[in-house]
């Protein structure tokens, strides 16, 4: 977003929305040109540009263009430092101004203000950490528009507790896109549009016990979580159809780069699942049905260390906030699965956006290995343990990308 607010307070907000993919196909020769997006190759003084809206566009940089870095958040250009085209690597984030060829494809460029790939991930990490330390997140219970509080219940070492949020004249309030599941597709949204059963999370300051907390900044949206067997998978479409067990329903689940695919270690598995029913964490698990022990599901000696030793529920750590007791956290630390690795008859859960009519939903955060959870929660009301800001951590803030 910091882009977008870098855009809106150099060129006006008239010229902050990034070109639709319509639009940049057919633009009007020699109209201005101002796209925004991610470098993806550059050579020389040419650069393929891949925009937000997800169009490649040809950027070449003509002589005397002005090319300069700021840092991600900053407003304006006072503290820019002037940059070379040698400067410039892919995956930095720039916006350019100038002009279409008479080509009607190719910007001319006459300036660039960048964002360079390391300090947004420098400031990606700072925001994480910091609505670790001071956000929460949850299911939205109640609005009150009146007291402009929003009460949420969040799931913390197996135990649910309400969470007072308090708005003031400075909070700042996004809300996903319908079928997004990028923060950097997030749009300021007022009060209203926020409704019971949304995911939200909050970051701000909170009381002694923790059950209030004043937002600095609120993020939110309306997500499905689903749980069931995989029925068919279609590698080259990149979709799987999955029958949730709460809905009895078939969803076609998109799979996409943003997608985030893991597979939980078994004793992890079990042990949450000893937690659901009430058993200590460290009490022998069942066999899955069927009687294959989970442990031989196919889990890797890495997977299983990484989700124990990061406090996963069960696990050492667990109890404590966000880093200890959090699910997500130990689900970042896990590694990466493919749709490639998933088979037919896999249990899954996952975290979807709201979707389309049809049952089409794209996955965000995907957790494998879950055959125990499931059989501790058949209704599917396991899948609630996972939430939909496991793409970067949590909300990046204004460095999201």
């Amino acid at each position: 977003m910091a882009l977008l607010t870098l855009v809106i307070s150099i060129f006006g907000a008239a010229a902050a929305p990034a070109p639709t993919a319509q639009a940049q196909q057919t633009p009007t020769p020699a109209a201005a040109a101002r796209p925004v997006g991610t470098v993806k190759f550059i050579s020389g003084n040419t650069i393929t540009l891949t925009t937000d809206a997800g169009a490649d566009v040809t950027v070449q940089l003509q002589d005397g263009a002005k090319l300069v870095r700021v840092a991600p958040g900053q407003k304006d250009l006072k503290d820019a430092t002037p940059i070379q085209p040698t400067d410039l690597q892919p995956g930095d984030r720039i916006i350019v101004r100038g002009k279409f060829a008479d080509d009607a494809k190719t910007v001319l460029a006459t300036g660039i203000i960048a964002m360079s790939k390391s300090d947004i991930a420098t400031k990606q990490a700072r925001d994480r950490e910091e609505w670790q330390r001071r956000g929460v997140g949850g299911l939205v219970s109640s609005i009150d528009t009146a007291a402009q509080t929003i009460t949420i219940t969040t799931t913390a070492a197996g135990e649910k507790k309400s969470v007072l949020v308090h708005l003031t004249n400075t909070t700042t309030l996004r809300r996903y896109a319908p079928d997004s599941i990028k923060f950097d597709d997030a749009k300021p949204a007022p009060l209203d549009q926020i409704k019971s059963g949304d995911q939200l999370r909050a970051r701000g300051t909170r009381n002694s016990d923790t059950t209030e907390l004043t937002a600095d900044e609120i993020v939110s949206g309306s997500f499905r979580n689903l749980s069931g067997i995989i029925s068919a998978i279609d590698t080259a479409a990149g979709t799987l159809t999955l029958q949730d067990l709460a809905t009895k329903k078939l969803f076609t689940v998109k799979i996409t780069p943003d997608s985030q695919l893991r597979k939980l270690a078994a004793p992890v598995a079990q042990r949450i699942a000893a937690r659901m029913k009430g058993a200590p964490a460290d009490a022998p698990a069942a066999a899955p049905a069927g009687g294959t022990p989970a442990a031989s599901q196919g889990t890797r000696p890495a997977e299983a260390g990484s989700g124990a030793q990061a406090g996963t529920p069960g696990g050492p750590g667990a109890g404590r906030p966000a880093g200890g007791g959090d699910l997500q956290q130990s689900i970042l630390r896990m590694p990466a699965s493919t749709l490639a690795d998933l088979q037919k008859g896999d249990a899954v859960m996952i975290v979807a956006t709201a979707g389309t009519p049809t049952g089409g939903v794209t996955a965000i955060t995907l957790l494998a290995g879950v055959e125990p959870i499931l059989q501790a929660s058949p209704q599917g009301g396991a899948s609630s343990l996972l939430s939909p800001w496991s793409l970067s951590g949590a909300p990046g803030g204004d460095a999201g990308p």
